[in-house]
């Protein structure tokens, strides 16, 4: 019997999967829990509207952070920290405090986990901090730490 599964079942198949399940394994357990339907024309039509949405929704999505991108990369952010006698600084700068001083400066909420820095900045100069919008998109926000 050829069914859609509705949700990822393990060792069969993921979810929008057609594949040809045996007639007991169909009829007693993929449809009564509801982790399946049948292949018919309707459910087949539907897959494929499903598919096609989903499709121009991640389009839609892409098309978002690439705008996001170019839009970030065309601001600077300010941070502040507190330096000691001869400059020597206290403390780091990090993702959180990155993008509450973005928000504070420009009013765009960035996510402090798709900050992609390898350790947090402890000096004073310009930096450039790359951000993962989206698995094809990376932008990068310039960093500007200067003293209190």
């Amino acid at each position: 019997m050829k069914v859609i599964l509705l949700q990822d079942v393990k060792s069969v198949g993921k979810k929008g999967d057609i594949i040809d399940a045996n007639d007991g394994y169909a009829r007693n357990f993929l449809l009564p829990k509801k982790m399946a339907v049948e292949a018919n024309s309707k459910n087949l039509n539907d897959l494929k509207l499903q598919n096609a949405n989903e499709e121009k929704m991640a389009a839609q999505r892409l098309k978002d952070a690439q705008d996001l991108a170019r839009d970030i990369e065309s601001k600077t952010v300010t941070v502040y920290m507190k330096a000691g006698e001869g400059g020597k600084t206290f403390g780091s700068i990090s993702g959180k405090e990155i993008a509450a001083a973005f928000k504070d400066q420009h009013g765009l909420e960035l996510d402090k986990k798709k900050l992609v820095m390898e350790e947090p900045i402890r000096s004073f100069g310009t930096y450039n901090v790359d951000i993962k919008l989206h698995p094809q998109v990376t932008g990068t926000v310039k960093v500007k730490v200067q003293e209190k």
